[in-house]
């Protein structure tokens, strides 16, 4: 993976405590402007950790629905500039001229996943392809999901400032894990990984964050059938959820867990 700067970075910093005052340092996480540029056409500008890029173009693009498939980004350039970094991808035939009937500007903080939409009508995502098929999870299975996380955090056991999501599947455990100061950004990233690793999306979302809908939108975009988070979920999450068929199980801890859709994927006790 190309970083075109540090994920974090130490900053002075003085501390107060019940011992008094104390000078020291402190890891902090960057964030950094990223154009994702389609066929030479600014699409989005994101605030994201400078990490894993090739991941977020490809994620971010495939859940965008910009692309059905990773075969169909032709080339992918990464371009630092003094105000940013843009991703520029150049795509196959079909994309290209499907994303120019319907080009839209984004401009996005951290914390959003649907700023800068043209209207309410573009609130509309094309449907999702098929979610896999997966067996039945045990309560034990959604706990060693949720647990995997903690290992997989550098950047967030080092700052206490990112997100992260991950792919959980079965009797592999953590399959792949990205971390970014936007909680939007770690799941289009993880999405970009699966599918350059050509991973099968029959597994489990992991998530540190709450589940709002964009995160339910992007899980369906790429056919993961089950969506686990430590936070709640937003209503709209939940009804987005259902309508996709995507299992969503949130509130999960060590000592438990709640379930808002689909609990069939689940063997529950009575």
């Amino acid at each position: 993976m190309q970083d075109v700067s540090p994920s974090a970075i130490t900053v002075d910093r003085l501390a107060s405590g019940a011992a008094g005052v104390s000078a020291g340092q402190r890891w902090v996480a960057e964030e950094t402007p990223i154009a994702i540029v389609h066929d030479g056409s600014a699409y989005a500008v994101m605030m994201a950790t400078p990490a894993d890029l090739e991941d977020f173009a490809v994620g971010f693009s495939l859940t965008e629905g910009v692309i059905a498939d990773r075969s169909e980004v032709r080339d992918l350039d990464i371009e630092v500039g003094e105000l940013g970094v843009e991703l520029r991808l150049w795509l196959a035939s079909r994309p290209s001229a499907a994303l120019a009937a319907r080009r839209r500007s984004l401009a996005g903080p951290t914390g959003c996943g649907l700023c800068g939409i043209e209207s309410l009508e573009a609130l509309r995502r094309p449907k999702s392809r098929p979610l896999a098929e997966i067996a039945r999870l045990s309560p034990g299975a959604i706990r060693e999901a949720m647990a995997s996380l903690d290992a997989g955090q550098v950047l967030g056991s080092r700052t206490r400032a990112v997100h992260a999501a991950g792919f959980w599947r079965e009797g592999d455990g953590l399959v792949l894990l990205r971390e970014d100061v936007g909680r939007h950004n770690a799941v289009d990233k993880l999405v970009g990984a699966m599918a350059r690793a050509g991973a099968a999306p029959a597994g489990v979302l992991v998530l540190t964050s709450r589940v709002s809908v964009e995160l339910v939108e992007k899980a369906a975009a790429a056919a993961i059938p089950v969506i686990a988070a430590v936070s709640a979920p937003t209503a709209l999450a939940i009804r987005t959820a259902e309508a996709a068929g995507v299992t969503l199980v949130a509130v999960a801890r060590a000592d438990g867990f709640e379930v808002f859709t689909r609990p069939d994927r689940l063997c529950l006790a009575g």
